[in-house]
């Protein structure tokens, strides 16, 4: 063997070790509860996943009003095609060029609280009230919940643009009295934007490898309706940062810090799967209030991508300040390589799309009716 070829045969040899590491990633949570379910019965034909068998109940259901603002934990969530209700409607944009605006950009943009105010008796079904961190010395503002056609006439009408493309229908929200949102979200952002709802033009969500013909609609997510993520991957993933603490810039703090779930901005998170990750293996489930899985009591939702991941989850969804470290050095190290899309992106949570309209309250159990490889 040549000098010369040492380089090109270490390059591959280091392809292969990586691709044996993703399939054993991949591998781990499948044979975990195969094994697992010899003895534990979860319902149905559990130990091949079929329709019936059921896994866990939901423990929290997030939705997230504005794009990469603060969450809301609700104890029921009704859902469309295009997501949960009111779950990312709403987005801030920049007022130059119409480009959404994310906590990637401006990390404290995830301590602006958006509330959901429901109103039978108006005609717009309520209000979305938006406040802000008292020491920003921004005063709170309202938009309707619904606005009426009427209303929209008099907002600006625009596309907007968001990875890249301006295909988004928005209008500009306003309200009647005091300053726009534009202003006072401008003086707490530092530069020019506008507060946009989505307008009723169906955005439709991006192909997959498994979904090469997928035509499901969104509102402002970054690619899909829904995101599931486990309880147990988000503490699996918090003992994975622990033992990388001193190491890759990961502090000491985090020997006792907890790794919020909200950092990963799910919309529901489930618990009792008996393993981490059980949601990479998920492909096909509904999610009901019976015990045992009953035939079309509730829509099929569809797992159709890893939600590859970047320096977001990276912010405190309680101070706004951004880690150098920590979760997204500790995903690269551990899982990495899990997208065959995207296989130099790290992974958590799965990307789903909705069949169907429903309703998913906390306690619902989750049905598996596939399993395989998302």
């Amino acid at each position: 063997m040549a000098m010369a070829d040492l380089p090109t045969i270490l390059e591959q040899g280091h392809a292969t070790l990586q691709t044996w590491i993703s399939v054993v990633l991949l591998l781990t949570p499948f044979a975990y509860l195969v094994l697992s379910q010899r003895s534990k019965s979860v319902g149905g034909r559990s130990d091949k996943g079929e329709a019936g068998s059921h896994a866990t109940g939901s423990l929290q259901i997030l939705i997230h009003p504005i794009k990469s603002c603060k969450g809301i934990s609700v104890p029921e969530a009704k859902y469309t095609l295009e997501g949960l209700d009111n779950d990312r409607r709403w987005c801030i944009i920049r007022a130059d060029n119409n480009a959404v605006v994310t906590a990637r950009d401006v990390a404290k943009m995830v301590l602006i609280n958006p509330r959901i105010i429901p109103d039978s008796s108006s005609s717009e079904g309520g209000w979305l009230e938006v406040s802000f961190p008292k020491e920003s010395g921004c005063e709170a503002f309202s938009v309707p919940l619904n606005p009426t056609e009427e209303v929209l006439q008099d907002w600006r009408n625009l596309d907007i643009s968001l990875w890249g493309k301006d295909d988004i229908e928005g209008y500009v929200c306003q309200t009647n009295t005091g300053r726009s949102p534009s202003e006072i979200l401008s003086e707490y952002m530092g530069l020019p934007v506008h507060l946009a709802v989505k307008g009723s033009r169906l955005r439709i969500c991006q192909p997959t490898q498994r979904f090469p013909d997928l035509d499901a609609p969104s509102y402002f997510q970054d690619g899909y309706p829904l995101m599931l993520l486990s309880e147990e991957s988000v503490a699996a993933m918090q003992e994975r940062v622990r033992g990388m603490v001193g190491m890759q810039g990961v502090e000491e703090t985090w020997s006792s810090d907890t790794l919020q779930v909200e950092r990963f901005r799910p919309n529901i998170v489930v618990k009792g799967a008996g393993a981490p990750f059980f949601e990479d293996i998920l492909t096909e489930f509904t999610v009901d209030s019976h015990h045992e899985g009953v035939e079309k009591a509730s829509p099929i939702i569809q797992l159709v991508s890893k939600c590859t991941r970047c320096m977001l989850p990276n912010v405190h969804p309680e101070t706004g300040v951004r880690d150098k470290a920590v979760p997204l050095k500790v995903l690269m190290k551990h899982r990495r390589g899990l997208d065959p899309a995207r296989p130099s992106l790290s992974c958590m949570g799965c990307n789903g799309i909705l069949t169907g309209n429903g309703v998913v309250k906390v306690g619902d159990w989750i049905h598996v009716r596939k399993m395989g490889f998302v």
